[in-house]
């Protein structure tokens, strides 16, 4: 009570700095629900390996042979919160009894006097993207020797002949030769891990010298892999997003906010991204009979809420589902006091 009663007077205080409220009474707002939605997605960003081409020819297995960005969303929390809808203010005199029932509305949340949304606010910031690099995982050089015969002529007499000549040229090796390099690697590698553990090899391994050959062998031969199959990187990322919903609208759908492969979780305006809708489903408010004699005013304005079922999905994919109170899209009504 000490509590509500410490929110009235710091709004009183507040108000004549603002808007020039009339004095000796209580300006206060009708609730309104703001919907905060806490994501979190991984984005994966998947570098193709520089020898996918020849990973069929190989090893016999088919792999991605380009570059590729995708995001998907892992959690969604929906956190109804309320604030003072600025739109609808009122005032009401605030002598004798009619602090007492704002006190009891505003307990129950029905009237607000001030912005009631005091969440955390966080910046998530990303690191820059970054490029594939297979530059340490090859053991084989780059070049090779190959021998090549050149002629010229040669002038005996009148008559002209061929006369070979022998000579050695260091080539860049092509991608399909280093690729095949790697593959005999890769199956060197399986070959010695088999005759480790089954000890069919001239050293002798046992306890944990096995088992650091075993995964140095494994470590290798995830490298040579990694030049076929590729390789990615994941990013963790959280983003907040607000959503006011307003009554009166044909249908209550709202995109609440988008995912985008190449830049991960973006604002609804943005439209690089694929669309979370949000749909809001009101259940019906069930109407109270007239009372036979009208009640004598002033009145307190307040809001009822409705009750929304909310469902959240990307495509086809349901994201959450659930049910939340929504002020606005609500009633109003009236509860008569007493001023003096």
């Amino acid at each position: 009570m000490k509590k509500t009663l410490a929110t009235i007077a710091s709004a009183l205080m507040l108000v004549p700095a603002f808007a020039q409220d009339p004095q000796g009474s209580i300006v206060y707002s009708l609730p309104s629900t703001t919907l905060n939605f806490d994501v979190e997605a991984v984005q994966e960003n998947f570098y193709a390996g520089p020898y996918a081409k020849y990973a069929f020819k190989y090893l016999g297995i088919e792999v991605g042979e380009q570059d590729r960005c995708s995001c998907h969303i892992t959690k969604v929390t929906l956190t109804p919160y309320i604030e003072a809808d600025q739109k609808q203010r009122y005032v009401i005199d605030a002598a004798g009894a009619a602090s007492s029932g704002l006190l009891k509305l505003s307990a129950q949340g029905l009237i607000a006097f001030s912005n009631g949304n005091l969440g955390e606010s966080g910046v998530w910031r990303f690191p820059s993207g970054s490029r594939a690099d297979f530059s340490d995982k090859g053991i084989s050089s780059n070049l090779q020797a190959e021998e090549t015969t050149l002629y010229r002529n040669n002038k005996d007499g009148n008559n002209y002949s061929k006369v070979g000549v022998q000579q050695n040229m260091i080539v860049e090796k092509s991608p399909e030769k280093r690729a095949a390099e790697t593959a005999e690697l890769i199956f060197e590698l399986r070959k010695k891990r088999v005759q480790i553990v089954t000890g069919d090899t001239d050293a002798t391994y046992s306890g944990e010298a096995m088992g650091a050959a075993i995964e140095e062998i494994s470590r290798l031969e995830r490298e040579y892999m990694s030049l076929f199959i590729g390789y990615s990187e994941f990013k963790d990322i959280r983003m907040r997003f607000e959503l006011v919903p307003e009554k009166g609208l044909e249908s209550q759908k709202y995109v609440a906010f988008r995912v985008s492969d190449q830049n991960g979780l973006v604002a609804a305006d943005d439209l690089a991204g694929t669309p979370a809708l949000l749909e809001l489903i009101p259940e019906e408010i069930c109407e109270v009979p007239a009372a036979g004699k009208p009640a004598k005013g002033p009145f307190i304005h307040y809001r009822i809420p409705a009750i929304c079922k909310v469902k959240l999905y990307k495509g086809t994919e349901v994201l959450l589902q659930s049910r939340v109170p929504v002020y606005q899209l609500g009633t109003e009504s009236t509860f008569p006091v007493k001023t003096k």
